[in-house]
C-alpha cells in the first residue's frame, strides 16, 4: 500500500501509458471487437510467423517481439498487470535509475517473447506485459540473492531463495487453471530468466557510476 502513496516514477508512468493507449483506443472505437482482432493480427506475438506464415507487413516477425507486451486481452488483464508494474517496478527504479530500468523492462519483454517462441507448441497469439513483469520479478530475486550472499552462507542463500521461487511457480499454476490453460507460462519463464540476467549487468553498471 505504501508504494501507491509515493510518486510513481516517470518511466513507469510512461510504460503504463503505452499499455493503456491501445486498450483505450480499441474500447472507444466503433466495432471494437473487430478492431481488437485486427490489432492482434498485426501486433500480437504469433509463433507461426517465425516458421512459414506470411506476415501482414514487412518486419512484423521482428516487431512483434516488442509490440505484444503493450497489448492485453481485456480490461482486467490490463489492470492487474499495471498494478503489478507499479508495485514491483518502483523499487527497481530506485535501485537502477529510470534509464536502466527501461532497459531492464525491454530486455525482459524480449526474453518473454523468446521463451514463448522457443517453448510454446501452440499456434495461438500471445499478448500482455507479463513477460516483462516476470522479468522484473526475476530482477528482484537477483537483488535478494545478492543481498543474502553478503550476509549468509551460499547454502543458506539458496535455501532462502526457495520460497520466493516456489511462490512464482505456484502463481503460474494457479493462473494456468484460472485461465483455463490459456496461460503463456513460457513467456513468464523467459522473462524471469532474462530479467535476472540483465539485472546482474545493469546493477553493476549503476553501482560503478554512482
Amino acid at each position: 500500500m505504501k508504494t501507491w502513496l509515493k510518486p510513481v516514477p516517470m518511466v513507469i508512468l510512461g510504460l503504463v501509458g503505452l499499455c493503456i493507449l491501445p486498450e483505450l483506443i480499441i474500447r472507444l472505437a466503433p466495432y471494437s471487437d473487430f478492431l481488437r482482432g485486427r490489432v492482434y493480427q498485426n501486433f500480437a506475438f504469433w509463433p507461426g510467423l517465425l516458421v512459414d506464415w506470411q506476415p501482414n507487413y514487412f518486419g512484423q516477425p521482428v516487431l512483434m517481439f516488442l509490440t505484444y507486451g503493450f497489448l492485453h486481452a481485456g480490461l482486467w488483464h490490463l489492470l492487474f498487470n499495471m498494478m503489478t508494474l507499479v508495485s514491483i517496478g518502483s523499487p527497481l527504479v530506485a535501485e537502477l535509475g529510470q534509464r536502466r530500468f527501461a532497459v531492464l523492462y525491454i530486455l525482459s519483454q524480449l526474453g518473454g517473447a523468446i521463451g514463448y517462441a522457443v517453448l510454446s507448441t501452440r499456434p495461438l497469439p500471445m499478448v500482455g506485459a507479463s513477460g516483462a513483469l516476470f522479468g522484473l520479478a526475476g530482477a528482484l530475486l537477483w537483488m535478494r540473492f545478492r543481498d543474502d550472499l553478503e550476509t549468509i552462507s551460499v547454502w543458506d542463500t539458496i535455501e532462502d531463495m526457495f520460497q520466493p521461487i516456489l511462490m512464482l511457480i505456484l502463481l503460474n499454476v494457479v493462473m494456468f487453471f484460472a485461465m483455463d490453460g490459456q496461460l503463456a507460462w513460457e513467456t513468464h519463464l523467459g522473462g524471469a530468466i532474462a530479467g535476472a540476467a540483465a539485472m546482474g549487468v545493469l546493477w553493476r553498471q549503476a553501482k560503478h557510476r554512482s
